[in-house]
């Protein structure tokens, strides 16, 4: 059954940093080349509306922080782990040589996984929180997000 409960998320908080401090860092290790110039308007759009709702549910529904342990926790587990999969993408740019082909690469499978990973993240966050609003924000964002890096990925013809 999906709910929402009005309350501050730790839980949120704790993603949105292990998400927003990486990508603080990114703006001083930026790829040579890199451009968000032609960008599909309409999936700038998506991506803002996207980052912009996260942001908020993350943190206004205590629907996320920890409950009594059931086969829901498997979902907060692997939204755990999507996340530090996210870190860990992060720390192998930051030690790459910081080209395109790093920030656009796929990792375990994951195509444009800096991006796809913390879509996923929180979308197995709004799945364990039993929250609409999460699921729809999340779903927005990554038709943004994705589609903006699987277009600057397709336009780069490093891949094939």
């Amino acid at each position: 059954m999906i709910h929402t409960s009005f309350g501050f998320s730790y839980i949120g908080l704790i993603w949105l940093l292990m998400l927003i401090i990486p990508n603080i860092l990114w703006t001083k290790n930026i790829p040579e080349g890199y451009s968000s110039k032609e960008e599909n308007k309409i999936l700038i759009v998506f991506e803002k509306l996207g980052e912009t709702l996260v942001t908020v549910f993350a943190l206004i529904f205590n629907d996320f922080n920890l409950k009594s342990k059931g086969l829901w926790t498997i979902f907060l587990t692997l939204s755990f782990i999507l996340m530090l999969l996210y870190e860990y993408w992060w720390l192998r740019y930051f030690t790459s040589k910081k080209t395109l082909k790093d920030f656009y690469s796929s990792f375990l499978g994951i195509p444009v996984a800096g991006a796809t990973l913390p879509v996923l993240a929180f979308l197995f966050l709004g799945i364990y929180g039993k929250n609409i609003f999460m699921l729809i924000s999340v779903i927005i964002l990554g038709i943004g997000h994705i589609g903006i890096h699987l277009q600057h990925l397709k336009k780069l013809k490093i891949f094939k």
